[in-house]
């Protein structure tokens, strides 16, 4: 994409309004533009942004065996009657009435929709287990929303659903979402840590919040020393249960909570390898068992011809709110640092002479070989100074830059810088595509 082209309106400055660094970056890279209050409009380079963490997220639940399924943001009432929920979630629901008179809501989560969905059509044991999930947006009336999208209130989540025939196989549904979150967060760039968590209004008695490590994170977060080196799990059998229990056993084991949530005698056993950090929650899980298919009347037939209730767990990822929380987690003092799995673009090209007949050429081939070779380019061609381009190529945070002016191309070189280091290098054209296509 050329940048003469592109809708990208960049700030200069920060506005007033924004109070931590990923609200003020994310106005200012001109990814996002609030609409009201909590709620904000994606600007094309945010929503590339988001798109590519919904994918990493979508990819690693395929893999863990969850079907993809999708909602109505809009839900009746009625559903949640059934469950108890409806009087006692609470001001943030949005409870609204359709023309008719009926109660209506605007979902800030499915339980009740697919409880009621999969009660329809599950009749056997054979139907189990299955863990259905969507990716869709939702409204939490906040009362003060604040930092951007980490606190609004229209957000993108990516739901599960799990359905279990027992306790047993209910947890080991759970043990297989707890492994996909952590390579999730792995593959974004992100050290996650699972802590134990309350259930709140979702419900249930075995819950864990998972929380990135930021400098400028929301809350202080206590961690076991272990938590600093370890790594996501990646292939993983999620048919072994012993394995999966090993995983998650060992990752709980390593003391991990939020300043308000401290148990003195876990922390002494901890000992110098306590550690302190801010952190942002970035994931929930939950394992509830009948909660919302007793009341709702969801029943199959076991093995033996008698009716089973199904236990049940729900999973959140807060896919928008990730897009905050990278970049709390990967900035510096000029904008953002994008891993390279999640970034808009991976090579931000600049032509510092647009004016300049042999430098625009040069320019205008390397970016068609980029695209050629399946590298995507943001093309800074416009007619700017140098340093202006510079600035912007810092601030929104593309992993690679190459810099094409006349003395280098005279030489046949051209300049790459990898964002995150500061590292610049020299290289011929094919040597420069070659860096940033590997």
């Amino acid at each position: 994409m050329r940048l003469s082209r592109h809708f990208l309106p960049v700030l200069k400055e920060s506005p007033t309004d924004a109070q931590i660094v990923s609200h003020k970056l994310m106005l200012r890279a001109g990814l996002v533009r609030q609409t009201a209050a909590g709620i904000y409009a994606w600007l094309p380079l945010g929503l590339r942004v988001l798109r590519k963490i919904e994918q990493i997220v979508r990819e690693e639940q395929d893999r863990a065996g969850a079907i993809e399924l999708l909602m109505p943001t809009l839900q009746s009432a009625d559903l949640w009657r059934e469950s108890g929920r409806y009087d006692a979630y609470g001001p943030e629901m949005l409870r609204i009435k359709d023309r008719h008179d009926r109660d209506m809501l605007y979902g800030p989560t499915n339980e009740e929709m697919i409880t009621s969905i999969f009660r329809e059509s599950a009749r056997s044991y054979r139907d189990l287990p299955r863990t259905l999930y969507h990716i869709q947006w939702k409204f939490r009336d906040e009362v003060r929303p604040r930092f951007g999208v980490m606190r609004g209130r229209e957000f993108l989540m990516k739901d599960a659903y799990s359905f279990d025939i027992d306790e047993a196989g209910a947890r080991h549904s759970y043990n297989r979402m707890f492994v996909s979150y952590l390579n999730t967060y792995a593959r974004m760039g992100l050290r996650a840590i699972p802590m134990q968590a309350d259930t709140g209004p979702i419900g249930g008695d075995l819950s864990h919040e998972f929380i990135v490590l930021a400098p400028t994170g929301e809350s202080d977060v206590f961690y076991h020393a272990n938590w600093e080196t370890s790594v996501a799990p990646g292939a993983v059998d999620f048919d072994d249960a012993e394995t999966l229990q090993a995983i998650v056993s060992g990752a709980v084991a390593d003391y991990a909570a939020t300043d308000e949530k401290r148990d003195p005698a876990r922390e002494a056993e901890t000992g110098d390898a306590l550690r302190q950090s801010r952190g942002i929650e970035v994931g929930h899980i939950f394992y509830f068992g009948e909660k919302y298919s007793k009341p709702m009347g969801l029943e199959v037939q076991g093995p033996d011809g008698t009716k089973l209730t199904p236990h049940m767990g729900s999973y959140g990822i807060g896919v928008s709110r990730l897009v905050g929380a990278i970049i709390e987690a990967s900035h510096d003092e000029a904008g953002i640092i994008w891993p390279d799995s999640v970034a808009p673009y991976a090579v931000g090209l600049i032509n510092m002479r647009a004016d300049d007949a042999s430098c625009a050429a040069a320019a205008d081939d390397l970016y068609a070989k980029l695209n050629a070779a399946g590298v995507e380019t943001l093309y800074d061609d416009r007619d700017e100074r140098g340093g202006a381009k510079f600035a912007t190529a810092d601030l929104i945070g593309l992993p690679w830059q190459i810099v094409v002016g006349p003395k280098g191309i005279a030489r046949g070189v051209v300049e790459v810088k990898r964002r995150a280091t500061g590292e610049k290098i020299e290289l011929s054209i094919e040597g420069a595509i070659a860096k940033v296509a590997s």
